[in-house]
């Protein structure tokens, strides 16, 4: 049986400008300038300026409602009144100078561009070697224009030749078989560099090491003897290669030690990623670089910290729209504003309201990142003034949240993805972060201490016989360290470390 029934909830929600601080606290400094353009775009009420309003919210927070029906007369003259109140609010207050940067950034600082490398793109590099092919007609030059278009990043072919038939059918409209597919491809597969349009490793050190025997004019005899070797692991015995299982080799291929090593060697030699020659960042238009959102330096044995420029752009509500409002009440003064006189100035009340906003949320991304990273300074204040990281405290989201009095969320969007410039490199700030674990005398060390130190011993193993998460474990236990096994294993996969039987060489 159906029933209805009426219930009081408390729930909370968020509002807009909270959605928009969110979001604009988790994004990095890198990515700050293309949210402002973004912003800019969308809103032709914002403007870059140095002049922005004294109380960005000091309007009201009105919600208008899209209605068909005629409204009746009060609600007229309420919504008159609620627009001449607006108006009067807003053109009462007086605009003063909105500069972030001299209360945030470092005077020191020099704004820098960063150029623009202009080179020549993998992709470019192919295109130009299709013309060397000795193709038939304009049919076959499509679909090897097809095959080089769906070469990866790093050199590597990873469609189908059924979805590269697909492609071509689709768009443009040309019928090819299989086979064809398959022919062209070994074509390409000749362009330099070697490697290119290789459909997986084997197939890719394959390619390159065929290549190199090709050009065996420049190879001296062990040279020659050892690529032929390496030709026949990489061909009949990859599974054993890829593993390490070198012993195996040995016996499968009735090899001394020192031949299988000279082998190996030249394997090695060979590119995994064909294309990494080439700068990929401008093959698809995105120059990575890490840029600091903080700065800390060591004035005298005392830290001072500040926020990067970049983080404070001088924003301000364009005077066209200020001056539209005044123009308005000048006019229409004491009048009822028609329809669309109406839905004209409540346009411009929606994109005012939406640019301080935004205002607003940035000067808090500002107040809230410095206020969070001034606390991890103080936290972690040993290593930023000796740049020692044993003298790195074990910390976690909710130790900076108690002394902030920030949410554990909030905290983490300050973190996340930032990173902090000092004099001795720049650093991730989720580096700073890390659970405690109890030494043998009860003292309470940090993560990265163990990491450290665990780095350390692998990197000075015997690399012909590299030690167990056991043994691992065991060393770590000796220097003073409560630690398991399964935890020497995960910190080792978080160093991105591989095991043992990985670490071997010969």
């Amino acid at each position: 049986m159906l029933r209805q029934t009426q219930s009081q909830k408390m729930m909370q929600k968020l509002s807009p400008q909270q959605i928009q601080l969110m979001k604009l606290l988790q994004i990095p400094t890198a990515t700050l300038d293309q949210r402002i353009q973004e912003e800019l775009e969308a809103n032709p009420a914002l403007e870059e300026g140095e002049d922005e309003l004294e109380d960005p919210f000091g309007t009201k927070d009105n919600e208008e409602s899209a209605t068909v029906e005629e409204p009746d007369e009060a609600d007229v003259k309420e919504e008159d009144f609620e627009l001449d109140e607006y108006l009067t609010e807003y053109l009462d207050d007086d605009p003063t100078c909105y500069k972030t940067e001299s209360t945030y950034s470092n005077s020191h600082e020099e704004e820098k561009s960063i150029p623009i490398p202009v080179e020549k793109t993998y992709h470019d590099y192919l295109e130009q070697q299709l013309g060397m092919l000795h193709l038939m007609d304009e049919r076959e030059m499509n679909i090897a224009y097809q095959i080089v278009g769906s070469i990866d990043d790093d050199g590597y072919l990873r469609r189908e030749p059924i979805a590269i038939i697909d492609d071509l059918m689709f768009s443009q409209n040309v019928f090819a078989t299989e086979e064809e597919i398959i022919k062209i491809l070994k074509k390409v597969q000749k362009f330099d560099p070697a490697g290119t349009g290789a459909r997986d490793l084997q197939e890719c050190l394959m390619l390159q090491i065929n290549a190199k025997l090709k050009n065996d004019t420049y190879l001296d005899e062990v040279e020659l003897v050892s690529l032929n070797l390496a030709k026949r692991i990489v061909e009949n015995h990859f599974n054993e290669f890829t593993k390490k299982h070198y012993s195996k080799l040995q016996r499968q291929l009735n090899l001394t030690e020192e031949d299988l090593k000279l082998a190996i060697g030249e394997i090695l030699k060979m590119n995994p990623k064909p294309a990494s020659g080439f700068n990929q960042s401008v093959t698809r238009n995105s120059v990575n670089y890490v840029i600091p959102d903080f700065i800390i330096e060591n004035r005298e044995g005392e830290l001072d910290l500040s926020l990067n420029s970049r983080n404070a752009p001088e924003l301000r509500v364009n005077d066209y729209y200020r001056d539209m409002l005044s123009a308005y009440k000048t006019t229409h003064s004491g009048k009822r504003p028609n329809k669309q006189q109406k839905e004209a100035i409540m346009f411009i009340k929606q994109k005012i309201d939406s640019a301080k906003w935004f205002i607003d949320a940035i000067r808090q991304r500002q107040q809230t990142m410095l206020k969070t990273m001034y606390c991890i300074m103080q936290f972690q204040y040993d290593f930023f003034l000796t740049g020692d990281a044993q003298k790195l405290r074990p910390m976690i989201l909710k130790d900076i949240a108690d002394i902030t009095g920030l949410d554990i969320s909030t905290v983490s969007r300050v973190a996340n993805s930032k990173f902090v410039q000092t004099e001795f490199g720049t650093k991730r700030l989720k580096e700073f972060f890390s659970e405690s674990l109890q030494t043998s005398s009860g003292e309470e060390v940090s993560t990265f201490e163990v990491k450290n130190i665990l780095t350390n011993i692998i990197k000075d193993e015997s690399k012909k016989k590299p030690f167990s998460d056991e043994k691992l474990k065991n060393m770590l236990q000796a220097k003073g360290y409560n630690i398991a096994r399964r935890t020497v294993a995960k910190y080792r996969e978080q160093l991105n470390i591989p095991v043992a039987r990985l670490r071997k060489e010969l």
